[in-house]
């Protein structure tokens, strides 16, 4: 890049060219969680305490080349993850990029990252924030090497997992043997159980029920207030076709939920609610787990996304374990 960078910051969503916006994402191949729709609808049902929102575009010589949105949290640690790593407290301001809702962090756009880096600066100083930087970066990806080049202290802080569908006779080859077995054998009793499911725009589904159920699946991990339900069915819905809710239910009941968001290449498993107070043997996740990944192979995907958490699971069926890291510096 050359030294004739203008970065412009603002302070709205409805300010910016939505098209020129997504272009740069689209160009670089940044997952759903940068495009316009998903942060307009973000900044309009926020799922976590952000106090406010700034939005930075570089351009060289009036063109756009990259994008970062950034957002100044009260209570930098929702989840718990940076205090054991970081000496933090976790109610301090935090200037972040992206939302903690958001499992996979990017710049995208052309290489502008010291730009970026002296921007993120002056907004912390500005906004009088604690300590800036970025979440859930990928521990093997260029970002995470640049940051750490710039000065910022990387720490592991959570893995996710994917799953390479390219290539692939069906979602389940890389399973292993019991982890197949256990599919099969849960289906049938399912389908003997009442049990069938449904896949649609997540518009049209209750998502106050499907809010409800993912609080509560959170909640018995100590972050139930990671997907309020009112919040939670506004920003879904604000989403479009961008999102589908897949549904697990026994007669009329809900047992298993997942939010899937789309980006074309990727799909991802982005939220999901399960209860297992089911009758008839079986595991409403393996179910929920299975038709996610056989309807990212219906819609042409090349990778499932399989969010963090539950890692023995996704490991015995077949995905894949991705380090993520938080980059961080003290203003």
């Amino acid at each position: 890049m050359s030294d004739s960078l203008e970065i412009g910051i603002f302070t709205s969503i409805d300010a910016l060219d939505g098209a020129e916006w997504d272009a740069i994402v689209s160009s670089c191949g940044a997952p759903v969680f940068y495009r316009h729709r998903y942060l307009r609808s973000y900044a309009r049902h926020p799922l976590a305490a952000v106090q406010s929102f700034r939005y930075l575009v570089v351009r060289e010589g009036g063109r756009p080349v990259a994008v970062l949105p950034v957002s100044l949290m009260d209570g930098l640690d929702p989840l718990g993850q940076l205090r054991a790593r970081y000496p933090v407290t976790g109610a301090e301001r935090g200037l972040l990029s992206h939302v903690w809702h958001c499992y996979d962090a990017w710049l995208p756009g052309a290489p502008a990252l010291e730009a970026v880096a002296d921007a993120m600066r002056g907004l912390a100083l500005e906004l009088e924030a604690d300590w800036y930087g970025f979440v859930n970066v990928a521990h093997d990806s260029p970002l995470r090497a640049g940051l750490v080049e710039l000065g910022f202290s990387a720490e592991h802080i959570e893995d996710r997992f994917r799953l390479d569908l390219r290539g692939l006779p069906h979602p389940f080859v890389h399973a292993t043997r019991k982890a197949r077995a256990n599919l099969r054998r849960g289906r049938r009793r399912a389908e003997e159980s009442g049990v069938w499911q449904r896949v649609g725009i997540a518009g049209e589904a209750d998502l106050m029920e499907i809010g409800r159920l993912c609080a509560r699946t959170a909640a018995r991990h100590g972050t139930g207030g990671f997907y309020p339900p009112e919040l939670f069915a506004g920003f879904v819905t604000g989403l479009g076709d961008l999102a589908l809710a897949i549904e697990i239910r026994q007669e009329e009941r809900l047992v298993a939920a997942g939010i899937a968001l789309r980006d074309g290449r990727r799909f991802h498993a982005w939220a999901c609610g399960v209860d297992y107070d089911v009758t008839g043997g079986f595991s409403p996740y393996a179910l929920l787990h299975a038709a996610t990944a056989e309807q990212a192979v219906r819609e042409g995907c090349e990778v499932l996304e399989g969010g963090r958490g539950n890692p023995r699971f996704k490991l015995r069926h077949g995905l894949s374990r991705l380090g993520l890291d938080a980059c961080l510096v003290k203003v």
